[in-house]
């Protein structure tokens, strides 16, 4: 848990995420064509991955990927971030967290 917490705060937008996940492709992309350039981290690259998994499980993320943090904060997996973006709440978190400035 500790390894994901200072993972997550290294950058604006970080996602844990797995190479062969469609859904994670899908986020990946949402957040670059807002012009966000997320931190990625794909826990099937990992040797810790599988422990990272689990934490993140434990966070509440189901399925663990993609697991979307914002500011240094765990924002939720694909259907929540799907419902902030929108609802229009996305891009005021990303402002919030100097990911977006326009």
């Amino acid at each position: 848990m500790d390894r994901i917490v200072k993972i997550a705060s290294q950058k604006a937008v970080v996602i844990f995420s797995k190479s062969s996940c469609c859904m994670c492709h899908a986020i990946k992309r949402l957040f670059y064509e807002q012009g966000v350039s997320p931190a990625i981290h794909e826990l099937d690259e990992d040797s810790r991955g599988r422990e990272m998994e689990w934490a993140l499980m434990r966070l509440g993320c189901n399925p663990s990927v993609p697991a979307v943090f914002i500011g240094g904060k765990f924002v939720g997996s694909a259907n929540t971030v799907m419902t902030l973006h929108l609802n229009g709440t996305l891009k005021k978190m990303l402002r919030e967290a100097g990911a977006l400035w326009l």
